[in-house]
């Protein structure tokens, strides 16, 4: 049986910096010798296809998956039939290849540990964390007055830090 893998998600409202901080800690967290994987939650239909293009063009046809490989990369993009509702973060996370940890954004109801990203000028300034017993850090520019630890926006290296005391990455073993 494998090892249960590392997630912690980034959670907040639209254009709160989710993304931004994601990306800062992947390359913080790469930068020490991390193997990273991000699954990014979607609330809308999206697509990576272009119109056109070869795989659009066997999507539109009808094929339920397209893989597109080269030398560099490769994706796999799954149609999901009518009645085929949307995967769970673990269905998805166990699709990941081996890493050290999996940051997640989005997922925001999910029942993963997260860290929420609060900025006072955001469209909905509602605070999550009240009612989220899996929200184990603050990261923002707005007050807290509760129990959880609290970073600046620009602390990536101590939000790094706090990720991998919480995860238990810095005492676990690389994949």
């Amino acid at each position: 049986m494998t090892a249960p893998r590392r997630i912690i998600g980034i959670v907040g409202w639209k254009n709160s910096g989710k993304t931004r901080m994601v990306a800062a800690l992947v390359a913080e967290l790469t930068g020490r010798g991390w193997k990273v994987s991000t699954v990014k939650h979607a609330h809308h239909a999206f697509d990576i296809d272009k119109p056109g293009a070869d795989s659009w063009q066997h999507r539109q046809a009808g094929a339920g998956e397209v893989a597109i490989v080269s030398g560099r990369r490769w994706a796999l993009m799954h149609e999901n039939a009518q009645d085929e509702s949307e995967p769970s973060l673990e269905e998805i996370v166990g699709k990941l290849s081996p890493c050290d940890i999996v940051l997640v954004e989005g997922y925001k109801r999910g029942d993963h540990d997260k860290i929420e990203i609060r900025r006072a000028e955001s469209e909905n300034a509602t605070p999550l964390a009240p009612d989220d017993t899996h929200i184990v850090a603050l990261v923002g520019d707005a007050d807290e007055t509760g129990s959880l630890p609290v970073f600046p926006a620009d602390a990536i290296p101590d939000i790094a830090d706090f990720i991998e005391r919480h995860t238990g990455l810095r005492s676990g073993e690389t994949t």
